[in-house]
Protein backbone atom coordinates (compact mmCIF):
# COMPACT_ATOMS: atom_id res chain seq x y z
CA UNK A 1 0.00 0.00 0.00
CA UNK A 2 3.12 2.37 -0.72
CA UNK A 3 2.96 2.92 3.56
CA UNK A 4 4.93 2.02 6.58
CA UNK A 5 1.94 0.01 9.32
CA UNK A 6 3.70 -0.24 12.89
CA UNK A 7 2.05 -1.86 15.93
CA UNK A 8 1.80 -1.22 19.83
CA UNK A 9 0.48 -4.31 21.77
CA UNK A 10 -0.03 -3.86 25.61
CA UNK A 11 -0.60 -7.28 27.20
CA UNK A 12 -0.71 -10.71 26.33
CA UNK A 13 1.15 -13.82 26.21
CA UNK A 14 4.18 -13.17 24.00
CA UNK A 15 4.37 -16.28 21.96
CA UNK A 16 0.12 -15.54 21.14
CA UNK A 17 0.94 -12.14 20.83
CA UNK A 18 3.84 -12.92 17.95
CA UNK A 19 1.69 -15.40 16.16
CA UNK A 20 -1.35 -12.91 16.10
CA UNK A 21 1.70 -9.96 15.05
CA UNK A 22 2.71 -12.53 12.18
CA UNK A 23 -1.01 -13.22 10.91
CA UNK A 24 -1.99 -9.15 10.70
CA UNK A 25 0.95 -8.63 8.68
CA UNK A 26 0.61 -11.62 6.84
CA UNK A 27 -3.08 -9.90 6.41
CA UNK A 28 -1.80 -6.54 5.15
CA UNK A 29 0.36 -8.00 2.37
CA UNK A 30 -2.65 -10.05 1.01
CA UNK A 31 -4.46 -6.93 1.02
CA UNK A 32 -1.91 -5.10 -0.58
CA UNK A 33 -1.93 -8.17 -3.31
CA UNK A 34 -5.56 -8.50 -3.54
CA UNK A 35 -6.31 -4.63 -4.03
CA UNK A 36 -3.48 -3.07 -5.25
CA UNK A 37 -4.38 -1.09 -8.36
CA UNK A 38 -0.51 -1.24 -9.52
CA UNK A 39 -0.44 -4.40 -9.85
CA UNK A 40 -2.05 -6.08 -13.14
CA UNK A 41 -3.03 -9.11 -11.46
CA UNK A 42 -4.39 -8.30 -8.18
CA UNK A 43 -8.25 -9.66 -8.10
CA UNK A 44 -9.40 -5.63 -8.02
CA UNK A 45 -7.21 -4.41 -11.11
CA UNK A 46 -8.63 -8.03 -13.29
CA UNK A 47 -12.15 -6.93 -11.53
CA UNK A 48 -11.57 -2.79 -13.37
CA UNK A 49 -10.80 -5.02 -16.84
CA UNK A 50 -13.71 -7.21 -16.70
CA UNK A 51 -11.90 -10.18 -15.97
CA UNK A 52 -13.34 -11.42 -12.93
CA UNK A 53 -16.65 -10.28 -11.22
CA UNK A 54 -17.14 -9.31 -7.66
CA UNK A 55 -18.32 -12.73 -6.89
CA UNK A 56 -15.26 -14.80 -8.18
CA UNK A 57 -13.07 -12.00 -6.07
CA UNK A 58 -12.34 -13.16 -2.73
CA UNK A 59 -15.21 -12.12 0.14
CA UNK A 60 -12.93 -9.23 1.16
CA UNK A 61 -13.58 -7.90 -1.79
CA UNK A 62 -17.34 -7.48 -1.79
CA UNK A 63 -17.01 -6.16 2.09
CA UNK A 64 -14.68 -3.22 0.69
CA UNK A 65 -16.62 -2.37 -2.08
CA UNK A 66 -20.04 -2.25 0.27
CA UNK A 67 -18.34 0.22 2.20
CA UNK A 68 -17.13 2.51 -0.42
CA UNK A 69 -20.46 2.42 -1.83
CA UNK A 70 -21.51 3.85 2.17
CA UNK A 71 -19.42 6.43 1.99
CA UNK A 72 -20.14 7.81 -1.42
CA UNK A 73 -23.86 7.81 -0.46
CA UNK A 74 -22.78 9.54 2.83
CA UNK A 75 -20.70 11.96 1.38
CA UNK A 76 -22.97 12.78 -0.91
CA UNK A 77 -20.17 11.61 -3.71
CA UNK A 78 -17.44 13.68 -1.74
CA UNK A 79 -15.56 10.35 -1.37
CA UNK A 80 -15.81 8.23 -5.01
CA UNK A 81 -13.91 4.44 -5.71
CA UNK A 82 -14.61 6.37 -9.68
CA UNK A 83 -13.34 8.96 -9.04
CA UNK A 84 -10.93 8.54 -12.32
CA UNK A 85 -13.02 6.36 -14.41
CA UNK A 86 -11.95 2.97 -13.23
CA UNK A 87 -12.41 1.34 -10.08
CA UNK A 88 -10.15 1.94 -7.06
CA UNK A 89 -10.79 1.62 -3.66
CA UNK A 90 -7.38 2.09 -2.36
CA UNK A 91 -8.82 5.26 -0.65
CA UNK A 92 -10.56 3.09 1.78
CA UNK A 93 -8.57 0.25 1.70
CA UNK A 94 -5.91 1.16 4.17
CA UNK A 95 -7.94 2.27 6.71
CA UNK A 96 -10.07 -0.92 6.53
CA UNK A 97 -7.02 -3.30 6.65
CA UNK A 98 -5.46 -1.45 9.87
CA UNK A 99 -8.29 -1.46 11.77
CA UNK A 100 -8.80 -5.41 10.99
CA UNK A 101 -5.32 -5.97 12.02
CA UNK A 102 -5.83 -3.93 14.90
CA UNK A 103 -9.20 -5.60 16.26
CA UNK A 104 -7.39 -8.95 15.41
CA UNK A 105 -4.66 -7.98 17.68
CA UNK A 106 -6.85 -6.61 20.16
CA UNK A 107 -9.36 -10.22 19.96
CA UNK A 108 -5.70 -12.19 21.12
CA UNK A 109 -6.54 -13.32 24.93
CA UNK A 110 -5.12 -11.01 27.71
CA UNK A 111 -4.18 -8.07 25.48
CA UNK A 112 -5.43 -5.31 26.72
CA UNK A 113 -4.65 -2.00 24.25
CA UNK A 114 -3.25 -2.05 20.83
CA UNK A 115 -2.29 0.85 18.65
CA UNK A 116 -2.21 0.52 14.86
CA UNK A 117 -0.58 2.86 12.64
CA UNK A 118 -0.89 2.71 8.98
CA UNK A 119 0.69 5.98 7.18
CA UNK A 120 0.32 8.08 10.03
CA UNK A 121 -3.38 7.03 10.34
CA UNK A 122 -4.35 5.35 13.68
CA UNK A 123 -6.40 2.97 15.49
CA UNK A 124 -6.74 2.70 18.85
CA UNK A 125 -8.34 0.16 21.08
CA UNK A 126 -8.43 -0.82 25.07
CA UNK A 127 -5.71 1.40 26.86
CA UNK A 128 -1.72 1.03 27.15
CA UNK A 129 -1.95 0.60 30.92
CA UNK A 130 -4.82 1.09 33.86
CA UNK A 131 -5.96 4.53 34.01
CA UNK A 132 -3.73 6.24 31.27
CA UNK A 133 -5.38 6.30 27.57
CA UNK A 134 -3.76 6.12 24.23
CA UNK A 135 -2.84 9.98 22.92
CA UNK A 136 -1.94 11.09 19.85
CA UNK A 137 -0.28 14.06 18.25
CA UNK A 138 -1.58 15.66 15.45
CA UNK A 139 1.02 17.03 12.69
CA UNK A 140 0.88 20.68 12.50
CA UNK A 141 1.31 21.16 8.18
CA UNK A 142 2.37 24.68 8.74
CA UNK A 143 4.99 23.80 11.03
CA UNK A 144 6.82 20.50 10.32
CA UNK A 145 8.13 19.17 13.70
CA UNK A 146 5.34 20.94 15.44
CA UNK A 147 2.21 19.68 16.63
CA UNK A 148 -1.35 21.32 15.88
CA UNK A 149 -3.13 18.95 18.82
CA UNK A 150 -3.45 15.75 20.92
CA UNK A 151 -5.91 13.85 20.56
CA UNK A 152 -7.17 11.73 23.85
CA UNK A 153 -8.32 8.35 23.63
CA UNK A 154 -9.78 8.77 27.59
CA UNK A 155 -13.50 6.96 27.93
CA UNK A 156 -13.00 5.43 25.06
CA UNK A 157 -12.63 1.77 24.11
CA UNK A 158 -12.29 2.39 20.28
CA UNK A 159 -11.19 5.95 18.53
CA UNK A 160 -9.44 6.38 15.26
CA UNK A 161 -7.58 9.24 14.25
CA UNK A 162 -6.60 10.42 10.54
CA UNK A 163 -5.49 13.15 8.77
CA UNK A 164 -6.21 13.91 5.07
CA UNK A 165 -3.94 17.39 3.27
CA UNK A 166 -1.17 17.86 1.21
CA UNK A 167 2.00 18.29 3.89
CA UNK A 168 3.06 15.08 3.39
CA UNK A 169 2.15 14.01 -0.19
CA UNK A 170 1.07 17.16 -2.42
CA UNK A 171 -1.79 17.79 -3.98
CA UNK A 172 -2.57 13.86 -3.90
CA UNK A 173 -6.59 14.01 -3.00
CA UNK A 174 -9.09 14.28 -6.27
CA UNK A 175 -11.93 16.12 -6.41
CA UNK A 176 -14.54 13.36 -7.60
CA UNK A 177 -16.75 15.89 -9.51
CA UNK A 178 -13.65 17.44 -12.01
CA UNK A 179 -11.63 14.59 -11.72
CA UNK A 180 -8.10 16.92 -11.03
CA UNK A 181 -6.62 17.54 -7.75
CA UNK A 182 -9.17 19.50 -4.94
CA UNK A 183 -8.50 22.80 -4.89
CA UNK A 184 -9.60 24.15 -1.58
CA UNK A 185 -8.67 26.21 1.28
CA UNK A 186 -7.58 23.34 3.16
CA UNK A 187 -3.99 21.85 4.14
CA UNK A 188 -4.98 19.44 6.29
CA UNK A 189 -7.99 17.49 7.76
CA UNK A 190 -7.82 15.89 11.36
CA UNK A 191 -10.99 13.41 11.89
CA UNK A 192 -11.44 11.59 15.00
CA UNK A 193 -14.23 8.74 15.26
CA UNK A 194 -14.55 5.21 16.89
CA UNK A 195 -13.34 2.91 13.33
CA UNK A 196 -10.45 4.37 11.12
CA UNK A 197 -12.38 2.97 8.62
CA UNK A 198 -14.76 6.29 8.65
CA UNK A 199 -12.26 8.69 9.81
CA UNK A 200 -9.97 7.86 6.89
CA UNK A 201 -13.01 8.14 4.50
CA UNK A 202 -14.69 11.50 6.22
CA UNK A 203 -11.20 13.65 6.68
CA UNK A 204 -10.37 12.53 2.66
CA UNK A 205 -13.97 13.92 1.67
CA UNK A 206 -14.17 16.83 3.76
CA UNK A 207 -10.70 18.22 2.50
CA UNK A 208 -11.88 17.61 -1.15
CA UNK A 209 -15.12 19.65 0.20
CA UNK A 210 -13.26 22.84 1.48
CA UNK A 211 -13.38 24.07 4.86
CA UNK A 212 -16.68 25.59 5.09
CA UNK A 213 -18.85 22.96 3.75
CA UNK A 214 -16.71 20.15 5.06
CA UNK A 215 -16.82 21.43 8.85
CA UNK A 216 -20.99 21.57 8.02
CA UNK A 217 -20.87 18.02 7.02
CA UNK A 218 -18.54 16.70 9.54
CA UNK A 219 -20.76 18.58 12.42
CA UNK A 220 -23.49 16.01 10.93
CA UNK A 221 -21.89 13.04 10.89
CA UNK A 222 -22.27 11.26 14.58
CA UNK A 223 -19.73 10.02 17.00
CA UNK A 224 -17.53 12.14 14.86
CA UNK A 225 -15.14 15.55 15.82
CA UNK A 226 -12.61 17.18 13.59
CA UNK A 227 -9.65 19.20 13.12
CA UNK A 228 -9.82 21.66 10.08
CA UNK A 229 -6.78 24.04 8.96
CA UNK A 230 -6.38 25.74 5.95
CA UNK A 231 -3.62 27.81 3.97
CA UNK A 232 -3.89 30.91 5.79
CA UNK A 233 -3.40 29.22 8.73
CA UNK A 234 -7.03 29.10 10.70
CA UNK A 235 -8.11 26.28 12.14
CA UNK A 236 -11.61 25.44 12.64
CA UNK A 237 -13.36 22.36 14.72
CA UNK A 238 -16.12 20.80 15.52
CA UNK A 239 -18.27 21.69 18.48
CA UNK A 240 -17.15 18.54 20.69
CA UNK A 241 -13.42 18.34 19.81
CA UNK A 242 -12.88 19.94 22.73
CA UNK A 243 -13.54 16.86 24.66
CA UNK A 244 -11.06 14.77 23.15
CA UNK A 245 -7.59 16.85 22.98
CA UNK A 246 -5.27 16.73 26.01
Amino acid sequence: MGTVFSFDVRGGEPGAVQAALEEAVAGLHRVNEVFSTYRDDSQVSRLARGELTVEQCAPEVAEVLALGAEAERVSDGWFSMRYEGPLDPTGIVKGWAAERAARLLMATPGVSGVSMNGGGDVQLLGAPEPHRPWRVGVADPLRPGGLAAVVSAAGADELAVATSGTAERGAHIVDPRTGRSAVTDLVAVTVVAPKLTWADCWATAAFAMGSNQGLRWLESLPDVEALLITAGDEVRCTGGLASRLG
